[in-house]
């Protein structure tokens, strides 16, 4: 089973939405994490690559079209973790730059 971890500030992301917005992330958030492996691999998730300059090669996306929503996600695999980076809205690429400052941060904890 995979573990899904938050960083400090994708959960100060999640903390800034609205309640019935926070639990349909959570829901998806959930329901990826059953199996966040690559598509090709079986599982939910959709690999990010270089997206406009931003260099996410080796993180995975949850898009919520309804919402506006996206969740940038890093795994670990040697230890089962699905580990939340990003969560915000999907326009202007928000998500994708704020992914990248967040990378660079923690760069060393989301080495596979």
């Amino acid at each position: 089973m995979w573990k899904i971890l938050f960083i400090p500030e994708a959960m100060k992301d999640l903390k800034h939405m609205d309640n019935n917005i926070k639990h349909q992330v959570l829901t998806g958030i959930n329901k990826v994490g059953k199996n966040p492996l690559p598509k090709r691999e079986g599982g939910y998730g959709n690999p990010l690559g270089n997206i406009k300059g931003h260099d996410l090669t080796g993180f995975f996306k949850i898009k919520y079209q309804g919402i506006g929503i996206r969740v940038v996600y890093a795994l670990k695999r040697s230890e089962m973790k699905m580990i939340i980076i990003v969560i915000s809205a999907r326009a202007n690429d928000q998500s994708y730059k704020e992914a990248q400052k967040r990378n660079l941060k923690y760069m060393s904890d989301f080495k596979v």
